[in-house]
């Protein structure tokens, strides 16, 4: 099988870990087998591509789309390196205002698998990021979302010591007890899922 699928604390969220095959050449991997997917729990139909590039310190997120609209997404960056988060927003979920944090680079190949209910977001640690992801959704402006990157009840450990670069719309996002009536409190507030 030409892919690791390894599950993250948060259901449903997983790490996707490409087999490479690489000699002085080059390297080859395939980045997405529909069958291998769904064998692994990831029935999932991808309808648009998305290709995003940043530059150093750029901290994009948390974003998500509201229901119907929801997008699952697959993750992967294919140059530089960064941090990449999906922060748990399904209100009726154990792990409701936790997050999962991994490394995705040009070097590691891995990707992340983000179901719907999630918030994404992230950060460049290289000079320049490309990302590539699949979402399962068209982008619907009348859903378009966020939330705020450094919500104290998330509190997310980004592992920067600089101050990120946002746009304004990020800047000004809500925070999750806004958003949803009520905080992460007694629900393992402020905790990566580890």
């Amino acid at each position: 099988m030409p892919f690791e699928f390894i599950p993250q604390k948060i259901k449903d969220v997983i790490l996707v870990k490409p087999k490479v095959f690489g000699d002085n050449r080059g390297f080859f991997m395939e980045s997405y087998k529909k069958s291998d997917f769904v064998a692994n729990g990831i029935d999932v139909e991808f309808n648009q591509d998305n290709h995003s590039k940043s530059t150093a310190h750029v901290l994009r997120g948390l974003h998500y789309q509201e229901a119907p609209y929801g997008q699952a997404k697959l993750v992967r960056c294919s140059r530089g390196r960064i941090y990449d988060v999906a922060v748990d927003i399904r209100p009726e979920s154990e792990t409701f205002g936790q997050y999962v944090k991994v490394e995705l680079s040009e070097d590691n190949k891995q990707m992340l698998f983000i179901p719907e209910g999630f918030a994404h977001g992230f950060v460049v640690l290289s000079d320049e990021a490309e990302l590539l992801y699949k979402a399962s959704g068209e982008y619907a402006p009348q859903a378009d979302r966020g939330i705020l990157w450094c919500d104290k009840d998330i509190n997310i450990d980004w592992e920067i010591d600089f101050e990120p670069i946002l746009s304004e719309k990020d800047r000004g996002q809500k925070s999750l007890a806004e958003i949803f009536g009520r905080s992460s409190e007694g629900r393992m507030s402020g905790r990566q899922a580890v």
